[in-house]
């Protein structure tokens, strides 16, 4: 099918949620995509942190397909291996213990939801008024009730109100403000270690430190969400672990599975054993295909030591960014391999004409490029995406 039958049919058969591009992706191998009429793309947009170990990978391939022929989805009324296996790894690198298998970010928050607010129950019997998460300005947590409940952003939040009771938001990267929210009914503080979707805000480095303590001191949850920035993104394979601190529940999703959808809430002994048998369910999460895709990223990311990579190319790419000399550029922020542009113009143009130079990026906040490319990125192919970048946004002067 040619690009523009597949535009025409996407128009009559799909429902119109997603501001598309004009090109239609065929095929990719490593940091490259490649459209319907063959030309070549690199890709920095990654899946939006999905492909975390790139497009076309042969070994990959062969692990689903070798899966697929053995079994899919025997749903999780009977064990499988791929699924213990995979929550042991994760349970592992996480420093938590017990893992609930979803089929993608948002529905990993509601998880952390249900599971905060059954815990704040069964440990005040008395009352069941102790339901209340603080979470923060311009987060962005998924567009399920619960994830949207969550999220900070009014914009995405307003067409869909009322929303899920419960929950209140204070400015990002002020503990103090976090505090100032606790109430009687307070049960948990759920912030994202690095704000992806608000334009890629890091914390001052005590940040996360600073939530835990108060959590500590007050007797709730701290939920962190690693969906974006987990995985080896930030060069730790959880954002929290620069923080050296640990989380009583942490979602992951995005860059788990190297773009197949998957999701999962991990959570601490005490805390996961307060869901009981029918508290909650997924009859795809943890199918033994999307864990054997897990198992082998997580498995490569490890081998290959891509969370070093992500370090290194992620710190050379972002100050060859900081040295483009021009007015358009307000701030070039980020860590490893989870890069924004801040820009003092709308980025839809800049955006648009780095697809005419086949470079894909995302434009998130309306005025931040946000760079994710698959961890396997090298310097090479990072020089050729500067020089991209830096004409169009030198051009812009």
């Amino acid at each position: 099918m040619d690009m523009k039958k597949i535009i025409e049919s996407e128009k009559k058969f799909i429902m119109p949620t997603y501001s598309r591009h004009g090109i239609a992706i065929e095929s990719g191998k490593g940091c490259c995509l490649f459209d319907s009429d063959g030309k070549k793309y690199i890709d920095l947009a990654g899946g939006l942190a999905t492909c975390s170990i790139g497009h076309g990978n042969l070994e990959f391939a062969d692990a689903l397909r070798a899966q697929i022929g053995k079994v899919t989805n025997p749903t999780n009324l009977y064990y499988t291996e791929e699924q213990v296996k995979l929550a042991e790894k994760i349970s592992g690198l996480s420093g938590l213990d017990k893992c609930f298998f979803s089929n993608s970010g948002a529905e990993s928050i509601e998880a952390a939801i249900k599971l905060a607010r059954k815990r704040a129950k069964k440990k005040n019997a008395e009352t069941t008024g102790k339901i209340g998460i603080i979470a923060a300005r311009n987060s962005f947590h998924g567009r399920t009730f619960g994830s949207l409940a969550a999220t900070g952003k009014e914009k995405i939040r307003d067409p869909f109100r009322p929303m899920l009771g419960g929950f209140s938001h204070v400015e990002y990267d002020n503990a103090e403000a976090v505090e100032n929210a606790i109430t009687d009914e307070t049960a948990a503080v759920i912030v994202e270690p690095i704000q992806g979707e608000a334009g890629i805000i890091v914390p001052e480095e005590d940040y996360l430190k600073s939530l835990r303590e108060i959590c500590d001191r007050h007797g709730l949850l701290l939920i962190l969400d690693e969906i974006q920035t987990g995985c080896g993104r930030t060069g730790r394979f959880f954002a929290y672990e620069h923080s050296k601190i640990k989380p009583d529940i942490v979602t992951l999703a995005k860059g788990l599975a190297n773009g197949i959808p998957i999701g999962v809430t991990v959570a601490r002994d005490e805390i996961a054993l307060s869901f009981e048998k029918g508290d909650h369910g997924s009859t795809f999460g943890g199918n033994p295909v999307v864990c054997r895709a897990a198992n082998f990223t997580v498995e490569f990311i490890m081998k290959n030591k891509l969370m070093g990579n992500a370090t290194a190319n992620g710190d050379y790419f972002i100050n060859k960014l900081k040295s483009i000399k021009s007015n358009t550029i307000k701030e070039v922020r980020g860590k490893g391999l989870m890069i924004g542009i801040e820009l003092n113009v709308k980025g839809a143009e800049i955006v648009k004409k780095c697809l005419e130079k086949k470079l894909l990026i995302n434009c998130t906040n309306e005025n931040v490029l946000r760079l994710l490319p698959p961890l396997i990125i090298d310097k090479q192919t990072i020089d050729t995406a500067f020089e991209v970048l830096k004409e169009v946004l030198e051009d812009e002067n």
